[in-house]
């Protein structure tokens, strides 16, 4: 599944392509993507003749800004992929289900291939409550709070790791909040928004911190290293243009694989030497799930 940093590399790289574009016309090909409209129609008919203003980011989500104060909303799911195409006649993927045409040339296509993303239209008021679309007292910025306003239906999203800097202090609080094994709470998308399964082992490595650890037994020295690790490992996989895996399913806005996969530090490396210590990366069965850490750093 696409993490923040992938995320925010598709943001990035939208904000240089769609912004000023004025969509002309919208192709729906499942209305699965589209569910939360009554009708594929209904959605087509909020976007063709809106232009594009400006581009966000809260925690998986993207949203696009439109002309008219509303907000297409995109999440990618387990699987899916955004491609700016120049050539509406260019070979479409299997599973394009979504396709936006803009008037200036080119098409925003949507790919899903197990369809547990979406894309729905935002209006103001639309879901709108006040209740979590403000941030806890000691966050130093308050992007992500004009963005749970902006999107009512994402005011229940945790906090944002690079959106929404806060104390440590505040972190820490949080944390003693939970009595929770601090992989879970990483992923836990009300407490925190963006990390999933690969960035929350590798911040975890990061940090030194084993993922069974209890949030509210971590010492001050280990929250600021958490929290530490947290901003510093996503703002790197930010700069290497986030990971793509051997299944091959995140590529960015031109079909480009990310490369920071190859500064993984234990996700996937089961049985390789750890880069620190030099003893075998561990995978450990988790809910389901495989979790990767060193046994001699992490404790």
């Amino acid at each position: 599944m696409p993490e923040l940093p992938e995320v925010e590399t598709l943001r990035q790289d939208l904000a240089k392509e769609v912004v000023n574009k004025k969509i002309k016309t919208v192709a729906v090909t499942n209305g699965r993507s589209v569910r939360r409209h009554q009708s594929a129609k209904h959605f087509r008919t909020l976007l063709e003749g809106r232009t594009v203003k400006s581009v966000s980011r809260l925690g998986k989500y993207l949203l696009l800004s439109l002309d008219n104060k509303d907000t297409l909303v995109i999440h990618l799911g387990m699987s899916g992929q955004l491609l700016r195409v120049k050539n509406p006649k260019d070979p479409k993927p299997k599973h394009t289900h979504v396709v936006l045409t803009f008037t200036q040339g080119g098409e925003l296509r949507y790919v899903d291939p197990r369809t547990f993303g979406e894309m729905f239209v935002s209006s103001p008021g639309g879901e709108a409550s006040s209740n979590g679309s403000s941030l806890p007292a000691g966050m130093a910025s308050a992007d992500g709070a004009v963005l749970r306003r902006q999107v009512p239906e994402l005011a229940h999203l945790g906090f944002d790791p690079i959106e929404d800097m806060m104390s440590w202090d505040r972190f820490g609080l949080l944390l003693r909040q939970r009595h929770t094994a601090l992989k879970a709470l990483l992923m836990d998308q009300e407490f925190v928004s963006g990390i999933g399964n690969l960035y929350s082992d590798e911040i975890l490595f990061s940090a030194g911190l084993r993922y069974d650890r209890p949030a509210d037994g971590l010492s001050a020295t280990e929250i600021r290293r958490l929290y530490r690790a947290m901003v510093e490992t996503l703002s790197e996989a930010i700069k290497h243009r986030g990971s793509t895996l051997v299944d091959e399913q995140y590529r960015d806005l031109f079909g480009e694989a990310g490369d920071y996969q190859g500064s993984h530090q234990v996700y996937d490396r089961e049985g390789a030497p750890c880069r620190r210590c030099r003893n075998p990366i561990v995978r450990a069965k988790v809910g389901g799930r495989s979790t990767f850490y060193c046994e001699h750093c992490q404790v």
